[in-house]
């Protein structure tokens, strides 16, 4: 062993493995680049926080005197002081992500003594944001008194300078229409962390590890703030307007005082229907109109960039310019047809899809992906987490589909059909006819396999919220037949279903095939609850016999594609870094050759061309970039094509093991009851002692909230030689 190895786990024989360190350099430019991301980040939130004050108002006023003079004028100014920093944290976070590279998980060691940790700490669990852990707790508390502060500010600093107002209809018109510009530029603060969220494949939720369908409920937040703010903000100068008695003629207005008061009008009516049809009673009756709404996003930033002009719009424009890669990237990934090369109707109302993929796109067991089937609809994208391990094989992954609606029974009904019309036929002579063509966007997940991390496991899962478990028993049984760095050495499975039809999904893993004698190695337990049957079925092996299996013809370089931006972490760089850079080659030659020639002074025109230009980035030098980036991925996959043929003939043999009561494992099963959490973990807390249990959940948000109510009691009633529970939720809904 040389002084750069370093011991991470033993296996049975107490035999340790030992990887490499990083080299000094590397540590030393990881230090510097996240103390560089940390500094920039709090310059940014300090510029926002303190913009109100009068200290501020003078260190911009003497920023952009000093660099309106150049090629890029005010707009530049602005751009540099408000989405200059976001953007310099998302070049400095891709380098960070690719010196980081392999080494995330190898340098994680085993802690003696069990530690809170504030992202896995659940702090609120019945509020209207549902289940709030202590650092997401923290964040919403520092926001709330963020907006507070700035909005009193204005309100107090306006009242005050309308005392000189002749009369108190006069002082009412001045402290609206002037607090009214100021809820604008609150909002378009706020508006600044909106699209950061849904930016799938964003470098800055990589960077802190928070995947995309957890970071939707921040997007979620800040846009009612978001909304809330904008609303004011327009009933403010519809009072003024209605007061002086020309509202009609203002609300048409095209310049107003440099203002375009029309595109605001339809830009806040634009969100107006956005806000509305997302609040939980109208989304949950009706998703696809929330959905199709949604799509007026378009509407509401062009009309946004007529109304406020180009200087003002930068503000927050690095946030949607960032958006609009991430939403580029996913249609040209989303384009490429992939091979589904078998799919199998399971006896318990569950769809088995393995697709085709490039050995170059990586996912973890907590990964899932979004799939379209146009043979089913050609709008409709659907959600589905992974069910297979990175290590089951290089050139396949699979997902797991509860037939609950439309869509999944006409995906049955389609599977049925291809077995019954190729049954007789040999696989790679299947008609084109005979195949499902799927498009693709993901994966998406954690950026690093959070569950590895912990040496005790509870799982909990209701009714197909097993499927990413059966992902993760698979990756923690590869990597302890394989050697590979891996901690769990307990693991607790705790699954809720309503019918023991749904029994044999867990027990299709075949764990001694992965690793034979896995049980002299991994403490696996198993709970199971049917909650809707008093006892077992009678002569249950005749409910378990049909598996209807097509399989279908691989095509040569029909994998999911690798363009996504959680993939290739130096080509997700350069097309983020290439693109930035064309939009300020866009934005000078525009200024160079136009707008200062020509003297072009219409705030709605100017704002107009700058988002133009940020599209046209996108489009040419991003574009660039992605046809670079297609061409590779051709080039790589044309490689593996023999690998790959051998690895789908080997896994289109399908397995499930009839008897879901057979035992390799302990395993005890619970007819009419729902789990006891609280009587679970203390069980759980007396066996397992002093050590962080990493708690996963995936399903409904009722299971959620008593598993994350479990967990915050045992650990505020911790005693010295007790568990942590540390919990993380697996579901998501978009």
């Amino acid at each position: 062993m040389d002084e750069h190895s370093v011991p991470l786990l033993s296996d049975k024989n107490g035999n340790f493995e030992y990887f490499k360190k990083p080299s000094s350099l590397a540590l030393f430019t990881r230090w510097a680049l996240k103390i560089a991301m940390w500094v920039v980040f709090i310059f940014w939130v300090l510029a926002i926080v303190l913009y109100p004050t009068e200290f501020f108002n003078d260190l911009m006023e003497k920023w952009s005197n000093a660099t309106s003079g150049s090629l890029y004028g005010l707009t530049g100014s602005i751009f540099m002081l408000f989405s200059g920093p976001v953007l310099i944290i998302v070049f400095l976070g891709n380098l960070y992500l690719i010196i980081s590279k392999d080494d995330e998980f190898h340098e994680k060691k085993t802690q003696k003594k069990a530690s809170f940790k504030l992202w896995t700490f659940p702090v609120i669990i019945d509020g209207p944001f549902g289940v709030v852990s202590a650092a997401e707790f923290i964040g919403i508390l520092l926001f709330s008194v963020y907006i507070v502060w700035t909005v009193s500010f204005y309100l107090v600093h306006y009242i005050a300078a309308a005392a000189s107002e002749p009369n108190f209809e006069e002082k009412s018109i001045y402290v609206l229409k002037y607090f009214g510009a100021r809820l604008g530029l609150v909002g378009l603060f706020c508006l600044s962390f909106l699209f950061l969220p849904i930016a799938r494949g964003s470098v800055l939720l990589r960077l802190i590890d928070i995947p995309f369908e957890h970071a939707t409920r921040y997007h979620v937040w800040l846009g009612h703030i978001t909304m809330l703010i904008f609303t004011l903000h327009g009933l403010c100068y519809v009072v003024v307007w209605t007061l002086h008695g020309h509202l009609i003629e203002k609300l048409l207005a095209w310049k107003d005082d440099g203002i375009a008061n029309l595109p605001g009008v339809i830009s806040l009516t634009a969100g107006l229907l956005m806000w509305v049809t997302s609040l939980p009673p109208v989304r949950r009756q009706n998703f696809e109109l929330f959905y199709y709404t949604h799509q007026l996003y378009i509407v509401f930033v062009v009309f946004l960039a007529l109304h406020v002009g180009d200087f003002i719009f930068t503000i927050a424009a690095a946030g949607i310019f960032l958006y609009m890669l991430d939403r580029f990237l996913r249609f040209c990934q989303s384009r490429k047809t992939v091979d589904v090369l078998s799919a199998r109707c399971l006896p318990c109302g569950t769809v088995e899809l393995v697709l085709s993929k490039p050995a170059g796109l990586s996912y973890n067991a907590l990964s899932w992906i979004y799939i379209q089937i146009r043979e089913l609809s050609w709008l409709q994208w659907h959600p589905f987490s992974v069910s297979s391990s990175p290590l089951d094989g290089k050139h396949h992954l699979a997902v797991l589909v509860k037939v609950l609606g439309d869509w999944t029974e006409k995906l049955q009904r389609h599977i049925v059909h291809d077995t019954k019309e190729g049954l007789q036929q040999d696989l790679l002579l299947l008609p084109h006819s005979n195949s499902i063509k799927a498009s693709v966007e993901g994966p998406y997940g954690h950026e690093s396999p959070y569950h590895l991390t912990y040496p005790n496991l509870i799982l909990v899962a209701g009714g197909i919220g097993i499927s990413p478990y059966l992902a993760i028993l698979n990756d923690i049984l590869h990597r302890i037949s394989e050697n590979r760095p891996c901690l769990p050495r307990k693991i607790l499975i705790v699954w809720a279903v309503k019918k023991s039809h749904e029994l044999p999904l867990l027990h299709s893993v075949d764990m001694e095939s992965i690793c034979p004698n896995f049980s002299n190695t991994l403490n696996l337990e198993i709970q199971t609850y049917v909650t809707r049957e008093s006892e077992p079925p009678l002569e249950e092996g005749k409910i378990h016999d049909t598996v209807n299996t097509s399989l279908f013809r691989a095509t040569r370089n029909r994998g999911i594609s690798v363009l996504v931006g959680t993939g290739n972490i130096i080509w997700s760089g350069i097309y983020v870094v290439v693109s930035t850079v064309g939009l300020f080659i866009l934005v000078g030659l525009l200024d160079a050759y136009y707008i200062n020639p020509y003297s072009i002074t219409y705030w709605w025109y100017k704002g107009l061309l700058f988002l133009a230009c940020m599209v046209a980035s996108v489009l040419i030098f991003g574009g660039l970039v992605i046809s670079l980036w297609h061409l590779w991925e051709r080039n790589v996959s044309g490689k593996e094509s023999e690998d790959e043929k051998a690895e789908i003939m080997q896994h289109n043999e399908p397995q499930i093991d009839k008897d879901p009561h057979r035992k390799h494992f302990s395993s005890t099963f619970h007819y009419g009851q729902r789990p006891d959490f609280k009587e679970i973990f203390g069980s759980m807390s007396e066996r397992w002692g002093n050590v962080n249990v990493g708690v996963i959940v995936c399903g409904p948000p009722s299971l959620q909230t008593s598993v994350a109510k479990e967990c915050r009691a045992q650990n505020i009633g911790r005693g010295r030689n007790t568990p942590v529970f540390h919990f993380n939720s697996h579901s998501f809904d978009l």
